[in-house]
């Protein structure tokens, strides 16, 4: 009997033991748990509206172009109700004006253009055209930037040789790339024309990235204007101007955008 009453009181006693144990896991718990720093509240996400079409988006939801908020990259890649390309980098130039409110712009006008000539084939020289459209040029920085410092002209777009575009000129607006010229009839081109230089000197084949890059910015116009037509400096201003030049590739500019022939006044042939 005596055997019988000490095992009951050994298995109370492992009981409570291990009822205490618990409890006292329990306490030790809690209380770090109370010791233990408040856990970090994450500011709330930048809201910003679309370039595009305004809508608000938190910022990791978008696309963003310099320090331009996009909701997509449909959106980053088209030209805004402003006349600015999103997918372009925007250096905005001081010469242009307004259009002739009666006058609609139907033609794009394509260049080339180098500084110093020639030297893009040995340097990255797209910023001093950058610099000349914006009235930044140095003219001490080379002898043939003494001559055209001074000149304020423009372009809407540069393609440079990497394939990078570059708007200086809203669409909408007036810039002063084409000087004196006519297209059937029609004198001062700029009223009615987009300018699109390319880097190059017109001597040197253009590069595969700039006929790619031409092709989109061409897309993204005739979704604006599908009655554009197409024209090289040189046939606007035969008198004065050579280019885009002898290289460039006029037959693969209207593949690769769908052009009806019509479109291309003066034919494929190169000149």
């Amino acid at each position: 009997m005596l055997k019988w009453i000490l095992l009951l009181v050994g298995i109370g006693l492992i009981y409570f033991w291990i009822k205490n144990k618990g409890r006292a896991a329990q306490v030790e718990k809690a209380k770090t748990k109370a010791q233990a720093p408040p856990p970090v509240i994450a500011e709330s996400e930048e809201i910003r509206p679309c370039r595009h079409c305004g809508v608000h988006l938190p910022s990791s939801e978008g696309v963003i172009q310099e320090d331009r908020f996009y909701c997509s990259a449909a959106h980053r890649d088209a030209i805004d109700s402003k006349g600015w390309l999103g997918s372009a980098i925007w250096r905005a130039s001081p010469n242009f004006d307004a259009r002739p409110s009666e006058v609609a712009t139907d033609l794009v006008v394509l260049h080339h253009i180098s500084l110093p000539p020639g030297q893009f084939r040995t340097q990255n020289s797209t910023q001093y055209i950058v610099d000349f459209f914006r009235n930044q040029l140095d003219p001490q920085a080379h002898p043939y930037f003494a001559d055209i410092a001074d000149r304020r002209v423009s372009s809407h777009f540069l393609i440079a040789r990497s394939g990078r575009i570059i708007q200086f000129v809203s669409t909408q607006n007036r810039a002063w790339h084409a000087g004196e010229s006519q297209f059937e009839g029609r004198a001062r081109c700029n009223d009615f024309s987009i300018g699109i230089e390319l880097e190059g000197d017109g001597d040197t084949v253009f590069e595969e990235a700039q006929y790619q890059a031409l092709q989109q910015l061409i897309t993204q116009l005739q979704s604006q204007n599908p009655l554009f037509r197409f024209a090289g400096h040189s046939d606007i201003a035969p008198e004065r101007k050579t280019d885009p030049g002898i290289q460039f590739d006029w037959a693969r500019f209207q593949k690769d955008n769908r052009l009806p022939i019509d479109k291309l006044p003066f034919g494929l042939a190169s000149r």
